[in-house]
């Protein structure tokens, strides 16, 4: 039905899951913002063409993919990148301040997490999205594949796969 209270209601639980989503897909909070309001907006006006309440977070899941992607393809591969000097004011880098073990374990956990995220970065979007609905919003496979439209083999076969790309990109950032 058209109840926008019962709407609001439905996407309150939802919302962050939703930002997740878009995020995995566009890898920028703004963009991810922005493409989590267009889906919201546009499952708002399909609402009346649901006909089954029990799939709703698979109708709503596939709507914010669908506007994270499109807005992917509208950004296209442009990034800002702020160029500065490596040591600015200084021909060589400052000298390393003593840092104890636990200071370098800490920086060490660091590094290999942003190493992750750009490995992470380096995935074609859908890899992304399927990564992100099982290993961190911790969604059955099942329910993965009913999201997206797909067979369970398949949702298998991408995950499978997506798994597989990240082992690679991994091991291009080492």
């Amino acid at each position: 039905s058209g109840d926008a209270a019962a709407f609001e209601v439905l996407v309150d639980t939802r919302i962050d899951r939703c930002y997740r989503l878009a995020w995995s897909i566009l890898s920028n909070d703004a963009d991810a913002a922005d493409a989590t309001q267009e889906a919201l907006v546009s499952a708002w006006r399909q609402l009346p063409r649901l006909r089954d309440a029990a799939v709703f977070d698979g109708w709503l899941n596939r709507i914010v993919a669908n506007a994270a992607l499109m807005a992917r393809r509208h950004r296209g591969r442009l990034r800002e990148v702020s160029v500065r000097p490596a040591y600015p004011g200084a021909e060589s880098p400052p000298p390393e301040p003593r840092q104890d073990l636990r200071a370098r374990t800490q920086m060490d956990e660091m590094v290999d997490n942003d190493a992750i995220g750009r490995a992470f970065d380096r995935l074609r979007p859908q890899d992304r999205m399927i990564l992100v609905l099982h290993h961190v919003e911790e969604r059955p496979v099942a329910e993965i594949a009913r999201s997206l439209g797909i067979p369970v083999g398949t949702a298998k076969w991408r995950l499978h796969a997506a798994r597989g790309a990240l082992e690679k990109a991994m091991e291009a950032e080492a």
